[in-house]
């Protein structure tokens, strides 16, 4: 919708207030600003300054019966709770009577609202109290605004709409709309989410795609006369145009637009009021500021180097102990790179062009002895003794011995170790910087003004994580952000204070963690996917707790003090390397949310799936004292409305992050129609735990009604088992323990051809009888026939000087009484016919392993073989629930391996499966554009 704003015009209100030294408007300039916005109808208004003396029909001019009065202040935001609003008769006098008393009044409710709700600790009155705090507040009233009554339809609850835009630091200008009024604060706090109040990124919406999510709130029922008793009081095309204006306001007025003479940061009309068909703005506030200017980008092609290294420089590696640096190298030699592609920087201290000779040629060694010959190691002791070598590593103990061998070479496995950055030789792809966080500005410096690097990746801590270091962390990034800016981009750095890069098409590990406290299987075939973590322990903890999470990649971002999130995501939008996207985020960079959003769009456009979860979902904007839209749509909540809009799969947790990747690596490649769901369980309590995890604020599955054909196929199964006196054919459909394994996998196939089903979910009833669901060696070595089997040449001889002589005193002598008789007539005899004849080849060598178990999963009609038959032949989501101990490990991890998702209860399987679905059917509208 083209919508004729009055660009111009706009500007020349803000920099009116800005000549008087204001960076906000009054609510007449707001009026006025508006009726530049060219969408909406402002009420007429006249502003009468404090201390002026209007004239009667100046009091009168405005149409209607009645006139409104409203105290006029930059720092009264609830102006109604402190008597700053009043409708009087339009009388003259009655005006002048309600003026003179709202500018006594006022100041003095608004001291005792101060006192009551605590806002002195913070603004313009802090520290204020008592008379003086009165008069501060009166001193500040610029006046009353008169403003033209209009009767409105909004008397009603749901009757009156908020509307506003606000610049948050990470997403830009966003945009909110939803119930309005004095109460909207308790609509956004007491209705669920995304009901009373929604929010999205004005950059990434118009008017018309911000209107389709403003249909799902509960404002819009009311507003559109689709609850019961109600009439329509606007039309869709008013507020389509309402929300294309402000969409268009915010993007002009954005940090984003490098033209932009002001920034709006905040914009907010509360509430619109609705009269014949017409949306009238009974109260508005704007915020702004100056433009400024954001730093270089990035050259985020170099991430490639980064993850797929041709060569490899290490600083901060021990020679005498497993230090940090050492644990990386360790890792990745372990994990297949070849070692005459890396190289060992010994000396971390900044020599790339010092000249320390006596001469100034620069080609001997420098002289740290005390007697001037020479001929000693240079004391770094800490108690100058100068018997330790230099110490270069990362806590500072000083037991790293330094290499001044005269070929370069160390005994670290006959890797390249040089003396210093200058003897480099070459520009590496990746140089691994294991070192403290003092060294960096100096290394740093070197990197950059010597071109030594593509990439750079900083281990260490402690830059810019306490108040000591934030000017170093700051004068670093400062740096780089310069050498972006030059010819080439300069190199980019990953860190500081992260974990590192595990990239298996790279073929290398620098996770400084021992292979003895995480070990890996590092020939395992990965999925493709990519698990990028601001926070390395997190992701750390979640692969060794899920295992069956194999990523490609695995990112530590750590402070992001270079590179970002969003360039992370940009890099694999077109990856051909990685299907699926997990992110961990605690925070982004200033406007890195907004970059990231456009590149999780750019992602699902290209047929990927990003699955996010971001930490601080309490945190909700509760230091906001006003009621606009700042403290409505909180931090949290405009993070995951705009990540969910741009197309992501949002978890609400730890574990649920993790269950949505192991669906997304597993199912991305599976079609999925809908969201109706079969279940089929062995229990009772799971038929119904299925059932009641099927909805909830965040997602809506359905339970598939089942075909015909679909019903008459499940009895025909169940008759064949003897099964139907005992089972109801519903879904869920609860199909007693006493079901096979034959039965299970029958089943399935026959739901997963049901048309009306879109995935499945079945509990493998691992602990009934009837099923092979048990690894042979957790079965305590019982034969088929339960007995354990005797191994003879584990028997023990007994030494004839070990056997202990019988006491003929401990002897019991039999009772002849107690003998029972045999009574002949009780002795069955044996007839011939039923004498089994032993077949000589069924005869078991003697070396031949004890039959199997009847339990063993390893059967080839077990339920593990027949579902990975059946995860290969079934097009369908298929989710396995394993509801059982650790003795079932073996069976879970069977199934995952061959792709299959495996739950422990029920529930949470459901709840995965159906926000996983809903994602992924999200994601598909997107890519067909509605």
């Amino acid at each position: 919708m083209n919508i004729p704003i009055d660009f111009e015009s706009i500007t020349a209100i803000l920099n009116a207030a800005w000549q008087e030294g204001r960076n906000f408007l009054y609510e007449y300039e707001v009026y006025t600003l508006l009726a530049c916005s060219g969408s909406e109808t402002p009420p007429r208004c006249s502003f009468i300054p404090k201390n002026s003396r209007p004239l009667d029909h100046e009091l009168t001019a405005l149409p209607g019966d009645r006139t409104v009065l409203k105290i006029v202040s930059p720092n009264i935001v609830h102006k109604t709770e402190v008597g700053g609003v009043r409708i009087v008769k339009k009388e003259p006098n009655l005006i002048r009577s309600a003026l003179r008393g709202m500018l006594y009044e006022v100041p003095e409710n608004y001291t005792a609202w101060i006192r009551r709700y605590g806002e002195i600790s913070s603004g313009p009155y802090q520290g204020l109290g008592g008379d003086a705090l009165t008069t501060a507040i009166s001193r500040d009233i610029k006046g009353v605004l008169q403003v033209q009554f209009i009767p409105s339809d909004s008397g009603n609850f749901g009757n009156e709409l908020i509307v506003g835009l606000r610049a948050t630091r990470e997403f830009g200008t966003i945009i909110t709309a939803g119930l309005g009024g004095t109460d909207t604060e308790l609509y956004a706090e007491k209705f669920r989410k995304g009901q009373a109040i929604v929010a999205a990124s004005t950059a990434m919406n118009h008017g018309h795609s911000f209107f389709q999510l403003f249909k799902k709130s509960i404002s819009y029922q009311k507003l559109a006369g689709l609850t019961r008793g109600r009439r329509r009081i606007v039309t869709d095309e008013q507020l389509i145009e309402c929300f294309d204006s402000f969409i268009s306001m915010g993007n002009h007025y954005s940090s984003k637009n490098p033209r932009a003479p002001f920034i709006i940061e905040e914009l907010e009309i509360n509430p619109f009021a609705f009269s014949d068909y017409l949306m009238v703005p009974l109260d508005g506030m704007c915020r702004f500021s100056a433009p400024f200017s954001l730093g270089n980008s990035r050259p985020i092609g170099k991430i490639d180097n980064l993850l797929h290294p041709g060569s490899i420089g290490i600083i901060g590696v021990s020679l005498k102990r497993r230090n940090f640096g050492r644990i990386i190298l360790d890792n990745i030699l372990a994990q297949g790179f070849k070692p005459e592609n890396i190289v060992v920087i010994r000396d971390g201290k900044r020599d790339v062009h010092r000249d320390d000779t006596r001469d100034g040629t620069g080609d001997v060694p420098r002289d740290d002895t005390k007697d001037g010959t020479g001929d000693a190691p240079r004391d770094d002791t800490r108690d100058g003794t100068g018997d330790a070598h230099r110490d270069d590593i990362m806590d500072g103990t000083g037991d790293v011995p330094r290499d001044d061998t005269k070929d370069g070479t160390s005994a670290l496995n006959g890797i390249t170790c040089v003396g210093s950055l200058s003897a480099l030789g070459k520009k590496l792809d990746l140089l691994i910087l294991a070192v403290g966080a003092a060294h960096l500005p100096d290394l740093v410096d070197d990197i950059i003004e010597f071109d030594l690097a593509f990439s750079v990746m900083l281990i260490s801590g402690g830059m810019g994580e306490t108040s000591g270091s934030k000017e170093m962390a700051s004068r670093i990034m400062a740096r780089i952000d310069n050498a972006h800016a030059a010819p080439g981009g300069g190199p980019i750095f990953l860190g500081a204070n992260c974990m590192g890069v595990i990239s298996n098409p790279g073929g290398y590990d620098t996770w400084f963690i021992p292979e003895e406290k995480l070990p890996k299987i590092r020939s395992e075939i990965c999925h493709r996917s990519a698990l990028i973590s601001q926070s390395g322990a997190f992701m750390l903890h979640r692969i060794h707790q899920c295992p069956e999470l194999k990523p490609a990649y695995m990112i530590s971002m750590g402070n992001q003090n270079d590179l970002t999130l969003g360039d992370m995501l940009h890099y694999f939008k077109k990856s051909d390397n990685v299907d699926v996207i997990g992110v961990y985020a605690e925070g982004f960079n200033c406007l890195d949310g907004l970059w990231f959003c456009k590149a999780v769009r750019e992602a699902i456009l290209a047929g990927k799936e990003v699955v996010f979860y971001k930490a601080g979902r309490t945190v909700e904007g509760k230091a906001a004292t006003s009621s606009h839209t700042a403290s409505l749509a909180g931090d949290y909540m405009v993070c995951e409305s705009c990540v969910k809009q741009a197309g992501a799969i949002v978890a609400r947790s730890f574990s649920e992050f993790q269950d949505l990747l192991l669906l997304a690596e597993n199912f991305h490649g599976k079609p999925i129609k809908g969201n109706r769901l079969a279940g089929l369980s062995g229990a009772g309590f799971e038929a119904v735990g299925m059932a009641d995890s099927i909805r909830c604020d965040d997602f809506r599955m359905e339970l598939a009604p089942l075909e015909t054909e679909t019903r008459f196929l499940i009895g025909k199964i169940l008759k064949e088992k003897n099964l139907q006196e005992l089972v109801t054919i519903s879904n869920p459909l609860d199909i007693n323990p006493a079901a096979d394994d034959d039965a299970h996998a029958r089943l399935i196939r026959v739901l997963a051809d049901d048309p009306n089903v879109d995935a499945v979910v079945v509990s493998l009833s691992p602990m009934s009888p009837a099923t092979r669901t048990l690894e042979f060696t957790k079965i305590k070595n019982l034969d088929i026939n339960g007995y354990m089997p005797v191994d003879s040449s584990k028997i023990m001889p007994l030494n004839a000087n070990e056997i202990m002589p019988a006491d003929s005193n401990e002897i019991m002598p039999l009772n002849a009484n107690e003998i029972m008789p045999v009574d002949s007539n009780e002795i069955l005899p044996v007839d011939s016919n039923e004498i089994m004849s032993v077949d000589s080849n069924e005869i078991l060598p003697v070396n031949t392993p004890p039959p199997l178990s009847p339990y063993d999963m390893n059967h080839e009609m077990s339920i593990k073989n027949l579902m990975m038959q059946l995860a290969g032949d079934v097009k369908k989501p298929i989710v396995a629930v394993v509801d059982g101990g650790r003795l079932y490990d073996p069976l879970r991890d069977a199934l995952m391996d061959k792709g299959i998702p495996v739950f422990n209860v029920c529930d949470r399987a459901v709840a995965a499966l159906s926000l996983y679905i809903q994602g992924r059917l999200a994601a598909d509208c997107i890519r067909a554009g509605c």
